[in-house]
């Protein structure tokens, strides 16, 4: 037997659960659908303990909850994980845990998008129909390692940074962190912190900014072209942090938001691993070549031993295995192929 209603939402993020309450505003029926046992599970059960929003708190509040005036400026996750608990209390927002979503399509004689999911608990799938379906999942759905030559060869231990709580168990290890990003550079900031003798291998270029800059950018990103922009806060970057060249670290030859226009990839938020860097606590390594046992290769040549390898090489969208009809909407990493202001329908 279906249950019906007028729209569907797959995931119990930050997202799927501010559509909900929007809808509950509205008095328009809706039901959320989560795999986890909670909601917003990202934040609650996959992120490091010393994770802050990376953005100021007036770019990260949900629709008609501002963040009180007594919350800092760039919040830690212990605060945004009780916001977000105080949002779906308040909202009466109320996902249906525990439901893998296996298919979804439209069908073109009811005029309905039905969708199947199975309900992890009970073992039973279950059928849902709906005038309107909301994909939800995000970006960061399921954690992604590449593949690496000789991995399966390693003896120590191996994780995804959505696995990484702290650093207390890797005091005195020696630690790869795979990947350059703002999780990354995080991790390997406080691996160092922790005692561990830390290394991370950045691939490609990054542009690397403080918060305060980023901040600065979206202000004035308002007002001015983000070309414009772009020059001024590299500037400053560049006053800030000098040259990064001369150890491992390039940037990229177009400024920091246009990438994030264009690609989606953000900047680095620097926490305080460029000084590492610098002093050499952390060290720069280049792509990985191949592993042979617990010896790591990499492409400059180089050769090290190491206990531990963390994986920040991030997420990937898995709405391409269970949506069966997208309109064109989604290209083949499953995120929307069209831009802005086009990009949702």
């Amino acid at each position: 037997m279906k249950q019906e209603t007028i729209v569907m939402i797959v995931g119990a993020g930050p997202t799927g659960i501010a559509t909900s309450a929007c809808l509950n505003l509205l008095s328009i029926p809706n039901i959320v659908l989560e795999r986890e046992d909670c909601y917003v599970s990202l934040w609650q059960k996959k992120a490091y303990d010393r994770l802050k929003l990376h953005l100021a708190k007036k770019f990260c509040q949900l629709p008609h909850m501002p963040f009180p005036l007594s919350a800092p400026t760039f919040v830690p996750k212990n605060m945004f994980v009780q916001y977000l608990k105080n949002y779906v209390y308040h909202f009466i927002v109320d996902p249906l845990y525990q439901r893998s979503v296996e298919s979804a399509w439209y069908d073109k004689s009811a005029q309905k998008w039905v969708v199947t999911a199975q309900n992890n608990v009970s073992g039973l799938v279950e059928e849902y129909a709906s005038e309107f379906l909301v994909v939800a999942t995000g970006e960061n759905s399921e954690g992604f390692i590449p593949n690496v030559y000789g991995l399966d060869t390693f003896k120590g231990l191996v994780i995804h940074s959505s696995e990484y709580e702290n650093g207390k168990t890797f005091g005195d290890k020696e630690v790869l962190v795979v990947g350059a990003g703002n999780s990354g550079m995080e991790i390997a900031y406080d691996l160092c912190n922790w005692g561990a003798q830390t290394s991370v291998v950045v691939r490609s270029p990054i542009h690397v900014l403080n918060k305060e800059l980023v901040q600065l950018g979206m202000y004035f990103l308002k007002y001015i072209r983000c070309t414009i922009v772009d020059k001024m806060v590299l500037v400053l970057s560049k006053l800030l942090y000098g040259d990064l060249g001369r150890f491992g670290i390039q940037r990229p030859l177009k400024g920091p938001f246009l990438i994030k226009k264009e690609t989606g990839r953000s900047p680095v938020i620097d926490v305080g691993t460029i000084s590492k860097i610098k002093t050499g606590d952390i060290k720069v390594m280049t792509s990985i070549k191949d592993i042979q046992g617990d010896i790591i290769k990499f492409t400059n040549g180089q050769e090290r031993q190491f206990d531990a390898i963390v994986f920040a090489t991030g997420f990937k969208s898995t709405v391409r295995k269970w949506l069966k009809e997208d309109g064109g909407l989604f290209n083949e990493k499953g995120m929307p192929k069209h831009k802005s202001p086009n990009h949702w329908k």
